[in-house]
């Protein structure tokens, strides 16, 4: 079945210690790849998609951040604010259900870019959606995933369950910084700070977790080498369009 997707967070709150000396003046959302701010490539991908609500968490450089997406009106940004506590990935999230209105809703990091754009990526997750599932994972191939330097995460087991490379010393897939989300998975979640492995461990057990292989080049924008390689890329089929 497909789902509707009008809601999506995106994770914007971190420190952008990698991205140092980047970040020093700057949260990491707004470094530009290829003339535009990181959260405007997804924000822009977004909304050509149909997603009509955006909610935002920040933390560091909060105040840039705001007079940033101040002049943003598709789709229109809803803030949630962690400049108090970094809540990290789950806790952020947790922190924002009141401000996310829809049951299913797409969480994806401000540093995850595809060539083919979101939107592909997120109706790929769209008809991948079940009632049974409480977190839809997006996976990228590890040979198409640039600016990547770990040695994967996970391979795909039967009826699409993501496993985890545990002791291996690699894996085929990374986790690509998007997934659609159930909020039931936030049932009975931990407080304060807490990381999306936490939710992610627990209704695997249950078989709830699933993760569909996206055919398409992802670009993680984590440090300064990855800049201009990743504008490059994404910029050079519409200059020669």
């Amino acid at each position: 079945m497909s789902v509707h997707i009008k809601t999506a967070m995106i994770l914007a709150a971190g420190l952008g210690t990698r991205m140092r000396p980047l970040t020093d003046t700057r949260p990491k959302p707004m470094v530009e790849v290829g003339g535009k701010a990181l959260i405007d490539w997804v924000l822009d991908d977004l909304a050509s998609a149909g997603v009509t609500d955006a909610v935002v968490n920040v933390h560091y450089k909060a105040d840039l951040m705001r007079d940033h997406l101040a002049g943003r009106s598709h789709p229109t940004i809803i803030l949630s604010d962690e400049t108090a506590l970094l809540l990290d990935t789950g806790g952020g999230v947790a922190a924002a259900l009141p401000l996310l209105d829809d049951e299913v809703f797409l969480v994806t990091n401000s540093d995850a870019l595809w060539r083919g754009g979101l939107g592909t990526a997120l109706e790929a997750l769209k008809h991948a959606w079940s009632d049974d599932i409480d977190a839809l994972l997006l996976l990228a191939d590890m040979n198409r995933a640039f600016g990547f330097d770990g040695p994967g995460d996970f391979s795909l087991g039967e009826d699409g369950i993501p496993v985890r490379r545990s002791n291996q010393p690699s894996a085929p897939m990374a986790y690509a910084g998007t997934q659609l989300v159930h909020r039931r998975l936030f049932d009975n979640h931990p407080s304060g700070a807490f990381s999306f492995n936490t939710l992610w461990d627990s209704t695997n057990k249950g078989r709830r977790l699933k993760a569909i292989l996206h055919d398409d080049d992802w670009y993680h924008v984590g440090t300064p080498e990855a800049v201009d390689p990743t504008g490059r890329a994404l910029t050079l089929g519409k200059e020669s369009s």
